[in-house]
């Protein structure tokens, strides 16, 4: 699971995510962030345990679907026009779509009934934690693909969506709203059809590459906007929307790069005659090299703006000791400044003979003294950049 390889670096308290301290996380982050943006053999060696988050059952996603008047599972099918129409599974047909969101477990035992795929492996792409693969079966192909998904202004993740091809139905499952399955909801796609299978999934994996591009450039601009924020006022906030977004990235990349594999996988079964219920055709074998390609173009810009984040996070830190050296260096110098007149007077203080003990203005003359010594103080550290 992505978060025994990651999630360590980044726990929080249960308490909630902002009571962590800067301090406490960044100089640790900085040393083991560049396990992270190692190849998935050496991040499979590392042996995390803490999660990330805390994870939300899947029946509560369910209770809060309802509550939202949302329908837990779905079914279209092209028309004789080419139009996406909604059906009831009652009358589901060769050749449908089948939408489950956050279904619950009486949905999922209706789901088996309808479609034969087992309870167990619909409950598996409902598991947040579950990584990108292939599994081939006699009466079923299921895919796992991971797609982002947005958690607040500066935090993304990367959400599991489970893909079901059947003789019958193209199933999709997963744990909330995809805005990846959104987008064929609404039909915009010219060439997609529900009952061309093949295609429909190399589309899925397409628009979920495009999605990583959209969110990273949405990540490539909020680094500028924050920027510039950073170096106008340097308070932790700031600092820790940066940090937010370098985690973010770090499981986009993660993401990416088990989303590879799938498409590989799927790549070296084209010319396999192991299943026949994944049928390429040479428009197909096209798409999914462009998707592939795509892939890798979201994986560089995500490898990319890791770097640069991390070298930001860097300057910052330089910047942030800088000026602190600059804030104290300043006192010094006032203390030092201060320093001299109380010297000064505490010397014609003592209980001793002292000069201009005797003169009628030995007051202004002592005070006289001890201003011409802190302006010659004064001057001394102006001249040394002390001030």
């Amino acid at each position: 699971m992505r978060s025994e390889r990651v999630s360590h670096l980044f726990s929080f308290p249960q308490a909630g995510r902002n009571t962590l301290k800067f301090p406490e996380i960044c100089q640790d982050f900085v040393k083991k962030a560049s396990i992270l943006q190692s190849p998935p053999d050496r991040i499979n060696s590392c042996n995390f345990t803490v999660s990330m988050f805390d994870r939300i059952p899947f029946s509560d996603y369910s209770k809060r679907r309802r509550k939202e008047g949302g329908k837990m599972i779905q079914a279209f099918k092209h028309d004789e026009n080419n139009v996406l129409a909604e059906m009831s599974l009652e009358q589901l047909d060769k050749g449908s779509w089948i939408n489950c969101a956050a279904p619950s477990q009486e949905e999922l035992s209706h789901l088996n009934e309808l479609t034969g795929i087992p309870v167990y492996s619909l409950q598996t792409a409902l598991d947040r934690e579950e990584r990108s693969h292939v599994e081939l079966e006699d009466d079923y192909i299921f895919v796992v693909v991971n797609t982002p998904v947005v958690l607040e202004t500066d935090a993304y993740d990367a959400l599991p969506l489970g893909i079901f091809i059947t003789k019958n139905y193209f199933i999709t499952v997963c744990l909330e709203q995809n805005l990846v399955v959104k987008k064929f909801l609404g039909n915009t796609f010219t060439s997609f059809r529900t009952y061309k299978k093949t295609r429909f999934l190399f589309q899925i994996l397409s628009q979920a590459s495009s999605s990583f591009l959209f969110y990273l450039q949405q990540i490539y601009k909020q680094t500028d906007v924050i920027e510039t924020q950073v170096r106008k006022s340097l308070q932790n906030k700031e600092l820790f929307r940066l940090l937010e977004l370098q985690k973010s990235l770090t499981y986009f990349n993660f993401a990416l790069h088990a989303n590879e594999n799938v498409m590989e996988r799927l790549m070296r079964l084209r010319n396999s005659p192991l299943h026949s219920l994944l049928k390429m055709y040479e428009e197909d074998e096209d798409l999914l090299e462009d998707v592939i390609i795509e892939n890798k173009q979201a994986l560089e810009m995500a490898e990319i703006y890791t770097n640069i984040l991390m070298s930001m996070m860097d300057s910052f830190s330089s910047i942030i000791s800088n000026r602190l050296s600059q804030i104290m260096k300043f006192l010094t110098s006032v203390t030092i400044i201060l320093a001299t007149p109380t010297l000064i007077y505490s010397l014609w203080g003592i209980n001793v003979p002292v000069p201009f003990e005797s003169s009628p203005f030995g007051f202004v003359e002592v005070t006289l003294l001890g201003v011409a010594v802190t302006v010659a103080v004064t001057f001394v550290l102006w001249k040394k950049n002390m001030l």
